[in-house]
């Protein structure tokens, strides 16, 4: 694939979504819709049975400086450009793995495991990138460390904006991810409606992931690649609590990540090993939620409490979810982050306070 500044349709936009097969599957329901009425009660359906949104996607390329990002957008319809009438949910994905083998996997005969898909499916424009030095996006001299991933999401947020018309969306991130959209956040309040935390670390006093990694400190601080082969990606699901996910997951993981090499850039690494933290709490202005599996390792949860503890919005939430460990996203109950997710990002606003003014396309 040859990077460019133009927006690339992909090539499998399916030709089942033609207007003369709409307007047959409508005149059908239609029909169906007038027979069931004449014979009473309709059948309750399964989630299977009802029909899900038409995919609709498209690549991009941001720019910054020299460096290439690749970002993906995922939504149920061609959207004209500079204009959705979706709210945004953007994705951020962590250390080891790029963005869609991480947000858009697919793993056959194993049920839905595309967060992308789901949120589509919730009526959001659902929106993700690779970082410098992930999937296709560009390789630096650098080692795509936290400060570099808000510069990042600085140069997508412009494609964001100009494609769809709206200055801000809800911002998700998880694991590394997770610390770039908090930071992010930080340096760029007025771009950020909700952010969603998950697998957050803050101080990381207590991780026992952490303690892990930092054996590996002086590597991470002499070179700006580290393996990171099927072994690694497949620990990213047992190392806290083997059973909180189905193997398939992490395997399907893997061929599709495995394809971009076997090596990860260590900047988020070295920043958790050394640097925490890096998100000052008390400066993040949007409401948040903090999403936390029960067994992940990669905080505590008197860690994440402080945390918490010390965000000045009120428009704030804690969640627990049991039988989680680290990858909330890909767990067997991750229908159960979908759930949360959506509730935190569909929040009703409040009545009894002047509402902001209306953003473009809302």
């Amino acid at each position: 694939m040859n990077p460019s500044d133009e927006p690339v349709l992909r090539d499998s936009t399916a030709p089942e979504n033609t207007p003369s097969r709409r307007s047959f599957l409508l005149n059908s329901s239609v029909a169906l819709a007038s027979t069931l009425a004449l014979l009473g009660d309709p059948p309750i359906l399964s989630a299977q049975q009802i029909s899900q949104p038409a995919m609709w996607s498209r690549e991009y390329w941001a720019n910054r400086g020299d460096i290439k990002l690749y970002l993906f957008r995922k939504n149920s319809g061609p959207a004209s450009s500079g204009h959705s009438t979706r709210p945004i949910l953007f994705l951020c994905h962590g250390s080891s793995v790029s963005s869609r083998p991480t947000f858009d996997l697919e793993v056959p005969g194993h049920g839905e495991y595309s967060l992308m898909n789901k949120f589509v499916e919730f009526g959001f424009d659902v929106w993700t990138m690779d970082f410098e030095g992930y999937g296709r996006s560009s390789p630096s001299a650098g080692n795509s460390n936290i400060a570099d991933g808000v510069e990042d999401l600085k140069a997508a947020s412009l494609i964001v904006e100009q494609e769809t018309g709206q200055p801000n969306f809800h911002l998700y991130g998880e694991s590394g991810g997770a610390l770039r959209a908090g930071a992010f956040a930080v340096a760029q309040p007025a771009s950020v409606r909700r952010l969603v935390l998950a697998a957050f670390t803050w101080t990381g006093k207590g991780s026992s992931t952490l303690t892990k990694r930092a054996e590996s400190l002086d590597s991470y601080r002499t070179h700006n690649l580290r393996p990171r082969g099927r072994d690694a990606i497949r620990s990213i699901f047992t190392r806290d609590k083997p059973g909180t996910s189905d193997p398939a997951v992490a395997e399907a993981m893997a061929d599709a990540e495995l394809k971009f090499g076997d090596s990860a850039p260590t900047g988020t690494y070295l920043d958790m090993s050394a640097n925490l933290p890096l998100v000052d709490p008390t400066k993040l202005c949007a409401p948040v939620l903090i999403v936390r599996g029960e067994y992940d390792g990669i905080a505590t949860e008197e860690d994440l409490l402080n945390f918490f503890r010390c965000l000045p919005v009120p428009d704030r939430e804690f969640v627990i979810l049991p039988g989680a460990a680290h990858s909330v996203a890909l767990g067997t109950n991750r229908s159960q982050l979908w759930h949360t997710m959506r509730a935190f990002l569909d929040m009703p606003p409040r009545l009894d306070q002047k509402p902001p003014p209306p953003t473009s396309g809302l």
